[in-house]
């Protein structure tokens, strides 16, 4: 079976925080950025935040700037998306990619490996 393997999803009531986690083989972790990107019904497929491969540098989309932290765990081959204080707007699929080593870190086309999505829906 294909790597990442994003989890942690689920349904909160508005102000509320899950954490997710993207489990990635160690090759692929170890060598390459990884990025969180998620995508609500009807919209385009957003970029939410992106880790280089040694966990020290991160970047944030303005519209979760604040709210939401980007971090690693280099011995469990996990990269970790705190979310704080959801809004219904977060409502959508997250997905946990690795980037492919060439293109800007924010763009979907630079990454080649994805996992399959971990559902997030937050209610008002």
């Amino acid at each position: 079976q294909r790597h990442p393997v994003e989890s942690g999803g689920g349904s909160v009531t508005a102000g509320g925080s899950l954490r997710l986690s993207c489990a990635a083989s160690r090759d692929t972790f170890s060598r390459n950025a990884m990025a969180w990107f998620r995508q609500a019904p009807g919209k385009e497929r957003e970029w939410v935040a992106t880790i280089d491969s040694t966990g020290t540098n991160t970047d944030y989309a303005d519209s979760v700037k604040g709210r939401f932290t980007i971090s690693q765990d280099n011995a469990g081959n996990t990269v970790f998306l705190q979310m704080n204080s959801l809004i219904p707007d977060d409502t959508a699929l997250y997905f946990c990619a690795a980037r492919s080593g060439s293109g800007g870190y924010r763009y979907q086309s630079s990454y080649g490996d994805w996992g399959q999505g971990t559902q997030v829906t937050v209610s008002s």
